[in-house]
């Protein structure tokens, strides 16, 4: 399962001039930089310097609408500028009380009004002005929530299996995700200087797991709960894969090493699959985790942010030595990885009963987007579903939302609010539950092609092929990112399109249905048209040729449509040779 070449190995440190990001850290004394002075300039909509990026640290990155930008340039105006905030929210768990406060303030106090549930198992708020940045952290801390470090160079929001049926395991690898997220993050008092006005401690700041600089690149987390693997553990650096005993949480398998953003052009980067370091018990596991960061704080490439992070490391330095490394700043030796088997992914949408005698209703929610639609108040659904749940919310890896812990009582109540406002809709295809997309237009700077307004549309041109070669009750993994970045995970799917231009995309095609293969690259730069075409054909094959129970992408791969990704620096690129 995992990428390994463990006989290569490189310098640990990578020498030459550092990247300007190293500039930045350094000078910004310890994430303050000059953001509550930049708060104060009315002139204009946005953070100006260094305080562009280091907003990043405090859980905000700084957007403007692309689709009126050039309309506003003609009228000689800046972009209009707005924060996107992510919130830190360990293994998705949210509560009423705290949802319907989220709520109000995007009906309130942005630009658009929604509610996003990102694939980082929290949510986002999309078009905050200036004016209104302070006090969403400050209504985030009244909730007992916060932003911090859920972007840039640091250990971001820490991602746990949402599995509601397994309750008492759930609930002890939840407490876990919690504990190393609680470990891992910044220990600057600068998040609480600016955004909640505490007065400056007066000692002096001290980052003994991140460092001065912090880490040289993003750095992601998951507590993972056999046998789902929805929370895609092969696109984060650092896992724990929960192993129990008598449905007793007894230690992890840690994998290292999984990310999935690459540069179009630039074959020095690639997608990789996470790789196994072996077994710890349960009293290792901040230990370990702090070793995994400390070794990629200071052997990760400095000089290039494209190679930066940990997956690169690993390619350069080598497993093995990554692993010896770990293990010495741990003072813990780990034991042979525990078996362990993933055979599904996604979530399980509509009611579940857990083995506590309660039931959870998973939300389909589509791109995760909660707004108030013409005959789909989705928004409000849920507002009105927290006014009378008496247990939790949780988001999921896949952009849903549970709603968890109902009483028998309170069941048909649920189920009805959520019919009402279009929350559960029994029309909604397996393939439409199993597809995604990342936000790209109109807010992403990165974006390249259309993916979140795109998918809606699409899906419903393959859901005419399925139907035409009668496969429409079969799933397919099906994901859409505007730029090679991975936000929509395009990387683990069955067929992934990744965005090169307005109406372009890369068609890769081969990952598999419990996502621990990486789909290769079919065909390049190719319009939305042509993918359909090729689909098409692919589909048809597939639901003529296929073997029982055979998915599609195992299918692709066995007919020799497309090669299998054996060691992704390796062979990633080698599709030219196949298509």
């Amino acid at each position: 399962m995992s990428n390994v070449n463990n006989e290569k190995q490189g310098p640990l440190i990578v020498e030459g001039k550092l990247a300007d990001s190293e500039r930045m850290k350094l000078e910004s004394n310890y994430l303050r930089g000059t953001i509550s002075e930049d708060l104060k300039n009315g002139l204009t909509g946005g953070f100006e310097g260094d305080n562009f990026l280091l907003i990043r640290f405090h859980g905000m990155y700084q957007q403007d609408d692309r689709d009126i930008r050039a309309e506003r340039a003609e009228q000689k105006l800046e972009p209009r500028h707005a924060m996107m905030l992510r919130c830190r929210l360990p293994g998705g768990i949210i509560t009423p009380k705290q949802w319907l406060s989220i709520d109000k303030f995007a009906t309130d106090s942005t630009l658009y009004g929604s509610i996003r549930l990102t694939t980082r198992q929290t949510f986002q708020f999309h078009g905050i002005l200036k004016n209104n940045v302070k006090p969403v952290h400050q209504m985030l801390a009244q909730m007992g929530l916060d932003a911090l470090a859920t972007a840039n160079d640091a250990n971001r929001n820490v991602l746990c299996t949402s599995n509601p049926v397994q309750s008492v395991l759930h609930q002890q690898a939840y407490e876990w995700a919690k504990k190393i997220s609680e470990h891992l993050l910044p220990r600057t008092n600068a998040y609480a200087e600016i955004w909640l006005d505490k007065e400056k401690i007066a000692t002096t700041d001290e980052e003994p797991i991140l460092g001065a600089t912090y880490l040289p690149r993003k750095f992601k987390t998951s507590v993972v709960i056999p046998p789902q693997n929805d929370v895609d553990l092969h696109a984060n650096d650092l896992n724990f894969v929960a192993i129990a005993e008598n449905d007793q949480l007894i230690g992890f398998n840690v994998l290292v090493g999984g990310g999935l953003a690459m540069t179009h052009g630039d074959k020095k980067t690639f997608p990789r699959l996470a790789s196994e370091l072996g077994f710890i018990s349960l009293e290792h596991t901040l230990a370990i985790a702090e070793a995994v960061v400390t070794t990629q704080r200071d052997w990760g490439n400095r000089t290039e942010r494209k190679n930066a992070k940990t997956k690169y490391t690993l390619e350069r330095v080598g497993v093995e030595t990554f692993k010896q490394e770990v293990e010495k700043r741990a003072g813990v030796a780990f034991e042979t990885v525990r078996p362990y088997e993933f055979t599904s992914r996604g979530d399980q949408i509509g009611w579940l009963k857990g083995i506590d005698d309660k039931w959870h209703l998973t939300l389909f929610i589509e791109n995760g987007r909660l707004l108030d639609y013409p005959g789909k108040p989705l928004k409000t659904g849920v507002a009105e579903i927290a006014k009378i749940h008496s247990g939790d919310f949780r988001l999921t890896a896949n952009q849903n939302l549970i709603v968890a812990g109902i009483p028998e009582g309170e069941k048909a109540h649920i189920e009805e609010i959520a019919k009402s406002h279009g929350l559960m809709d029994d029309s909604v295809t397996t393939l439409r539950h199993n597809s995604m997309a990342c936000v790209s237009f109109p807010t992403c700077p990165l974006a390249m092609a259309e993916a979140e307004r795109f998918l809606p549309a699409f899906v419903d041109h393959v859901d005419a092929l399925m139907a035409k070669h009668g496969v429409s009750d079969e799933k397919i993994i099906l994901r859409v990112t505007g730029c090679p970045n991975g936000c929509g995970r395009a990387m683990l799917a069955e067929i992934g399109l990744v965005g090169k231009a307005l109406d372009r995309y890369n068609l890769h095609l081969g990952g598999n249905d419990i996502g621990t293969r990486i789909p290769r690259m079919y065909r390049e730069n190719i319009t939305s048209a042509e993918i359909l075409e090729i689909l098409d054909e692919l589909i048809g094959r597939w639901a003529l040729e296929r073997h029982t129970n055979e998915g599609f992408g195992d299918f692709v791969i066995r007919a020799d449509i497309i090669k299998p990704v054996l060691n992704s620096a390796i062979d990633f690129y080698d599709w030219q040779e196949i298509a």
